[in-house]
């Protein structure tokens, strides 16, 4: 299964994280894989290739995975069009989640809420 996370922080979409296969179909065959190769090699050709933010990329092939994180301190312009193309493929990727829920999960992680939630459950869970 292909398992996405995408990470904000105080309500900006920061960071994303991609790991797995689909097992929807062998490898070359797998329209699910297909898919969700192809929306992420989009968007972060959008955001480094056009934008030209040079966003840390890790690629690990081994495991299937890829992550992003964008920089801080981008213009107004700059911010803007990350979000949306941040936001584009967590819709696009949820969507595929709804199409084949046995092949894709997306998590939405907001440090925000991680931070008050351990607080709350203190040192013994």
């Amino acid at each position: 299964m292909t398992s996405v996370t995408f990470r904000s922080e105080g309500g900006r979409l920061c960071a994303f994280h991609v790991e797995g296969h689909s097992g929807y179909a062998p490898a070359g065959s797998d329209i699910v894989c297909a898919a969700v190769t192809s929306a992420v090699r989009l968007t972060e050709c959008a955001l480094n290739d056009v934008l030209g933010l040079a966003a840390p990329v890790r690629v690990r092939p081994r495991e299937g995975a890829i992550s992003l994180r964008l920089p801080t301190g981008l213009g107004e312009t700059a911010e803007a069009t990350s979000q949306t193309l941040l936001a584009a493929l967590m819709v696009h990727l949820q969507a595929l989640h709804e199409e084949y829920p046995d092949h894709i999960i997306v998590f939405c992680e907001d440090d925000e809420e991680e931070e008050s939630s351990s607080h709350s459950q203190g040192k013994d869970g």
